[in-house]
């Protein structure tokens, strides 16, 4: 049993969660001005357009930032300490929130090779979550 907050799928993000049970990783792409974002919204933060289309992401990016969280964010992380909550900035372009898993939190470093590793935490939705690559 998951027994951690799960996301609300709304109509603006779902075929980005539907994806994810696919086992793809899915940004928005404006028609526009060609930039990659996320989280999914109805407007490019770039340009303004909403001439957005849902595109195939490599799943490969660099660690941005990260923090060590070494207390848990709450009862249901406890197992988990310590885990890494990092900023990755995708090869697209975009930069998106999440754990990069790792059995050794001390290797992590900024500018490392990450790679998507998809977590089924229910039937309905699945996670991304990176590793080092």
């Amino acid at each position: 049993m998951y027994d951690k907050p799960l996301p609300i799928i709304d109509p603006e993000s779902a075929p980005y969660w539907s994806a994810l049970k696919e086992r793809r990783l899915v940004l928005k792409r404006c028609r526009d001005c060609g930039r990659h974002h996320f989280y999914p919204r109805a407007l490019c933060p770039h340009c303004h357009s909403d001439a957005l289309v849902w595109s195939d992401a490599r799943g490969t990016g660099t660690i941005y930032s990260y923090t060590v969280a070494r207390r848990p964010a709450g009862p249901a992380f406890k197992p988990d300490v310590p885990y890494v909550i990092a900023v990755v900035d995708l090869d697209e372009g975009a930069r998106m929130m999440t754990n990069v898993v790792t059995d050794d939190v001390d290797s992590i470093r900024i500018g490392q090779r990450v790679c998507v590793a998809f977590d089924a935490v229910t039937e309905e939705v699945t996670l991304p979550r990176f590793k080092p690559a």
